[in-house]
């Protein structure tokens, strides 16, 4: 099917069919394979405003990543981990994540308050908790993917962690690391914040930009959780990557100004899942972005500040259309995605919402890779339309 997009929607997986507008004096080839966000960049700066996909030609961009002769070899993902095994369904696998959810946002309060009085808590609570989130992941990984993005404004300082330790749980995974390398992953991205409750208010929810001092305030929130950790003798490569989450390869990150290859990958890592639920966060004072602005922004800064095969490789784990996102359907209704496939665009997805009547519709799945009369038109989020997610989601989705 030939689908009209611009250029900031073009990812990598997805077969050019045609130019349609473009800038300049140079030609670009009509058709072709986008293999890497190399071409995608290539063809920004050729001046390509709009083109038409194939997506019956769409492909896995896998076999075009560094191979294992390369410097990336250990960012390659193991064969035997793609696609994930599902061991039991979606809907029954959401009764339990959505209390295991809860259960994180309220260990993760309780962990907070530890920190902002100084005092120690058991740390084989979150330890467990973490392990948790893995086994969830090993049985059906979108249902917490899904929950990510099901968000209170309010409680962005408890939510972020857990979904960062959601996230990077599905990215180890994605990657073929050992299942206890994957639980401390998960577990470093479950503590990497607590820094935060140590920073005032005004400064920690300031909704323009900071000024330079307190900048610098907001930076001590690293070692503000560093040191906590280390007073609690929590692991000391979790430490350490944890110390790493705004380092950047360029040495222009903080609080150490690391380099290269002395910050390690899990800190690369974290830092790649931090900056993306960042991005995708609603705050109080504004809507979270879309995953494919979100994937953009990743890309822009690799491979000066973040390694650029994790990257890559990040986007492809969680998909062009991410599990729990809203898409536009060519039949303008909204959609929430519920399951990665085989097609990287077209997965299934469950109908909610009339965009032309402006109302809601009984919700009806749908797998795209089946029903060919529709298609997805491009990743929208809730706040465009004035609609409630996450009463959709309650109301539809979650069963439990």
């Amino acid at each position: 099917m030939i689908k009209k997009i611009t250029i900031d929607q073009l990812m990598p997986g997805m077969f050019v069919h045609q130019i349609l507008e473009q800038k300049g004096t140079l030609t670009v080839k009509s058709q072709g394979k986008v293999t890497s966000t190399d071409v995608v960049n290539a063809l920004k700066k050729r001046g390509v405003k709009t083109l038409a996909i194939d997506t019956d030609k769409s492909f896995d961009v896998s076999e075009y990543l560094p191979s294992a002769s390369s410097d990336s070899a250990e960012n390659k993902p193991s064969e035997k981990t793609l696609p994930a095994i599902k061991t039991v369904s979606l809907e029954k696998e959401l009764t339990r994540a959505s209390k295991l959810h809860q259960q994180g946002k309220d260990i993760q309060k309780l962990l907070l308050a530890s920190v902002q009085k100084e005092t120690p808590f058991d740390t084989s609570i979150p330890k467990a908790f973490s392990n948790k989130l893995v086994e969830s992941v090993d049985r059906n990984p979108d249902a917490l993917l899904c929950l990510t993005k099901i968000r209170e404004k309010d409680d962005y300082l408890l939510e972020h962690s857990l979904n960062v330790a959601i996230l990077l749980a599905n990215f180890g995974k994605y990657l073929g690391m050992s299942e206890e390398e994957v639980q401390d992953l998960s577990y470093a991205g479950f503590l990497h914040d607590l820094g935060k409750i140590k920073i005032p208010d005004e400064i920690l929810h300031k909704p323009g930009r900071l000024t330079e001092s307190e900048m610098e305030v907001m930076k001590g929130h690293v070692k503000h959780g560093v040191d906590y950790l280390e007073s609690m003798d929590i692991a000391a490569p979790l430490v350490r990557a944890i110390s790493e989450h705004h380092e950047r390869l360029d040495g222009l990150g903080y609080p150490a100004g690391k380099k290269g290859d002395a910050i390690s990958k899990a800190g690369r890592m974290l830092a790649i899942a931090d900056m993306y639920d960042a991005l995708t966060a609603d705050r109080v004072y504004k809507p979270g972005m879309s995953s494919q602005k979100a994937f953009s922004i990743l890309m822009s800064d690799a491979p000066s500040r973040l390694d650029k095969a994790l990257v890559q490789q990040f986007i492809m784990c969680l998909g062009v259309y991410p599990v729990g996102s809203l898409v536009l359907l060519s039949n303008e209704r909204l959609a929430m995605v519920l399951e990665q496939k085989d097609s990287p665009l077209t997965p299934v997805v469950k109908v909610f919402y009339s965009v032309r009547n402006s109302h809601y519709l009984t919700p009806r799945d749908i797998d795209l890779s089946v029903d060919k009369t529709v298609n997805i038109v491009k990743a929208v989020i809730a706040s465009d339309y004035k609609i409630d997610v996450n009463g959709f989601f309650e109301r539809s989705v979650s069963i439990g």
